[in-house]
């Protein structure tokens, strides 16, 4: 684009021009076009608006996915869209690790198939963190996923495809089946070689560690979306609708995290020798009176006073009020 000239900077060129000290043939003369390189192997079969609007679609899904994660696997999760690409299929498959965990799902109403593919790091960490692990030294080494951790996976993919359906439901209505899980990538072919491919790619962050994950669509499968994203108010006008139903999903996800609630008794102080002497049947006086209230804790912090007593042949506790934060020294 040619630049836009000030009024100082015109008002100089003709007082130059007036004065013989620009020539106006240097001024007129042509200036040399640029030309731009265009690859007819590898044509852009999905403009940049439509890309956005990718973008701003997985966005969703990266944020809801996140909140259920962090729900089943009780740890930090975050997941963020790092890039949006046009690939040949057969260069897809070069960036994919070996042995690796790719589940293939199928577009309904389309006769073809997507991939979603998880770091086999991260897929173990998942059945690592299900299964009760607290999964602190991820493994370091990829390998082929067994088929006893493929039945712990399945759930939390069939669960990912709905959130990703939920994600494309303001543009279009799409609907995804979990088919097959593969590990080997020459094996899979969901599209020819030469064919283009969108691929998302995002990155989870689960405490402190980083994992990869990726979404492939074959472009054949979204021609009859790809017109309605090209209207950039679509995205914007779904951001609020989209912003109520991640708030919705993320206060159903934390309504079913378990929380460890304790009450305290009371305290004492003894000596080692005291603590050396102690036998079964020994009585410890503690320092709250019989009638006091006593605090009760929700993950180790002072929340409730409480008074004890018993519901059938279960001991409880009855909430009194909330503690102040200069009650508890």
């Amino acid at each position: 684009m040619a630049a836009v000239l000030t009024q100082q900077e015109i008002d100089a060129l003709l007082a130059g021009i007036s004065a013989g000290t620009v020539e106006v043939d240097q001024l007129l003369k042509e200036q040399p076009k640029q030309i731009l390189p265009y690859d007819f192997r590898r044509p852009n079969r999905i403009s940049k608006t439509q890309l956005r609007s990718l973008q701003s679609i997985h966005e969703t899904f990266a944020e809801t996915a996140a909140y259920y994660l962090l729900s089943r696997l009780q740890a930090l999760v975050s997941i963020a869209v790092v890039s949006v690409d046009q690939l040949f299929y057969s260069e897809y498959l070069l960036t994919l690790s070996r042995p690796s965990c790719l589940y293939v799902f199928e577009l309904q109403g389309t006769e073809r198939s997507g991939i979603i593919e998880l770091s086999p790091q991260l897929a173990l960490l998942i059945v690592e963190r299900l299964l009760g692990g607290d999964a602190s030294t991820p493994p370091q080494k990829a390998r082929t996923i067994t088929p006893i951790e493929q039945a712990v996976l399945k759930g939390v993919m069939e669960h990912l495809l709905r959130v990703l359906e939920e994600s494309w439901q303001m543009t279009a209505q799409m609907r995804f089946r979990l088919l097959r899980l593969e590990t080997q990538p020459d094996f899979l072919q969901i599209a020819s070689a030469s064919e283009i491919v969108v691929v998302i790619g995002l990155q989870v962050n689960v405490g402190i560690h980083t994992y990869a994950m990726s979404i492939c669509y074959p472009t054949f499968a979204l021609e009859d979306v790809l017109s309605r994203l090209e209207r950039p108010q679509v995205v914007h006008a779904a951001a609020p609708e989209q912003q109520r139903q991640s708030m919705l999903v993320m206060y159903k996800h934390l309504q079913t995290i378990p929380l460890e609630v304790s009450v305290e008794l009371g305290r004492t102080t003894i000596t080692v020798g005291e603590l050396l002497r102690l036998k079964v049947g020994d009585v410890l006086r503690l320092d709250t009176p019989v009638t006091a209230e006593l605090p009760l804790l929700i993950q180790g912090q002072y929340k409730l006073w409480v008074r004890p007593g018993r519901i059938g042949e279960r001991r409880a506790v009855r909430v009194i009020r909330p503690i102040e934060p200069e009650e508890i020294g």
